[in-house]
């Protein structure tokens, strides 16, 4: 389970108000964490009271904004996007869909112990996306016969694609310019490319998870990043 990084999405629950900040639990793993929101990163525009936007126990998606060498963590409620906001309850829907199947399956007080043991490790969804293909991961956990029995369900369910759109701007003032900005291009075949404007492009790509497609989206941006500046090409505009 990996830890928090600035520009993180997290779904926290509202612990408490005092003042004019906002303390709110952020689930990590099997444990519970807590971060802060200022009275500036609840709403854009002046607010009169803070609990027409929060109150205890509501269930909220923030963005990381700083950790501090001492592990205070601040939050913005007002920087997320509702298409982040969309993508962040999704991704728990999931999560509940894939601990109801277990529970389905092993029982609630087995299913519990499973999760918590899976959630060590890694992501619960990336978790249940993986065994799809390998179930031995599942097997050395509940036995054959319960995973196959989960695995079958699983694949009963329809698996909405996730779609992750960034736009880059690409430009030089070499001579072979068009053939170098086909270079960069190419390190992003796999993914849907379309010329926008003046060098601006936009590329999108989709996994079955949030996660997976931005990790891959930001893994390639890297790569064409460095190799843009081999070549003379100018990389910018990332959004």
């Amino acid at each position: 389970m990996k830890n928090l990084e600035v520009g993180d999405l997290v779904l926290c629950t509202v612990d408490r108000i005092i003042g004019t900040v906002v303390f709110v639990k952020i689930p990590i793993g099997n444990n519970e964490i807590e971060g802060s929101i200022i009275m500036s990163e609840i709403a854009p525009g002046r607010i009169r009271n803070l609990r027409d936007y929060v109150v205890p126990k509501k269930k909220i998606v923030c963005k990381v904004l700083r950790i501090s060498a001492q592990g205070n963590i601040e939050l913005s409620l007002r920087r997320v996007s509702q298409k982040e906001k969309k993508e962040v309850l999704e991704q728990d829907k999931q999560e509940k869909s894939y601990a109801s199947v277990l529970k389905s399956v092993i029982g609630e007080k087995k299913a519990e112990e499973v999760l918590k043991k899976i959630a060590e490790q890694e992501e619960i969804i990336s978790f249940f996306e993986t065994v799809k293909i390998n179930p031995e991961k599942l097997e050395k956990i509940i036995g054959k016969e319960n995973a196959k029995k989960i695995i079958d369900i699983l694949k009963t369910q329809k698996s909405k694609k996730k779609k992750i759109k960034k736009e880059i701007r690409l430009t030089t003032t070499q001579s072979n310019g068009i053939i170098l900005i086909k270079k960069i291009l190419g390190i992003f075949k796999d993914m849907n490319i379309k010329y926008i404007s003046a060098g601006k492009y936009s590329l999108e790509t989709e996994a079955k998870d949030v996660k997976t497609a931005d990790k891959k989206m930001h893994e390639l941006i890297d790569i064409a990043e460095k190799e843009a500046k081999k070549i003379g090409v100018n990389f910018s505009g990332v959004k």
